[in-house]
């Protein structure tokens, strides 16, 4: 009886400790980009709209860029180069023309989700920013993410390799 209760007391003791090292491990690597171990950050689908925008043929999506408030905060101050922190979110469904409406155009079936973090010394390399491309969820493969910065770099570097401007 004693050893029982000796038992459940280290029990008691030990286990919110060890839930507090597996919680504070973070994600699962297997959700994490390869390259640069992003991942898609919580609650991103409440951030502040950055800009909407359309991608044409072959693509054909409606894209939607959100940003933390670490980047809202740098774009309405026009502040280049994006301060480490800064995570923006791109989110991207394919074009349906609405039931309802003949001449508008809705969001279908979700694509990506595609993620940018500014680390300037951890992604030294790439600008400072680390990239994530997600499909359902789930990152795509390594040769996809190393054409991520190439396409920053020779079409954003002047405006610290980011595409999205902010929206008026």
């Amino acid at each position: 009886m004693v050893l029982a209760a000796l038992l459940l007391v280290v029990l008691l003791t030990c286990v919110p400790y060890l839930v507090s090292i597996a919680l504070a491990e973070g994600p699962a690597t297997a959700d994490a980009s390869p390259i640069f171990g992003v991942t898609i950050p919580a609650g991103y689908k409440q951030w502040e709209l950055i800009a909407p925008a359309e991608e044409a043929a072959p693509l054909d999506e409606l894209r939607a860029v959100v940003g933390n408030q670490v980047a809202i905060d740098a774009y309405q101050a026009g502040k280049l180069p994006f301060p480490d922190g800064t995570i923006l979110v791109k989110r991207a469904w394919k074009r349906k023309q609405s039931p309802e409406f003949a001449s508008a155009t809705i969001p279908g079936a979700a694509t990506t989700v595609q993620v940018m973090v500014k680390d300037s010394r951890k992604y030294a390399s790439t600008g400072g920013w680390g990239f994530g491309r997600f499909v359902n969820g789930k990152p795509v493969d390594e040769a996809q993410h190393r054409t991520c910065f190439a396409c920053h770099e020779a079409r954003a570097k002047g405006r610290d390799y980011v595409f999205t401007r902010l929206a008026p």
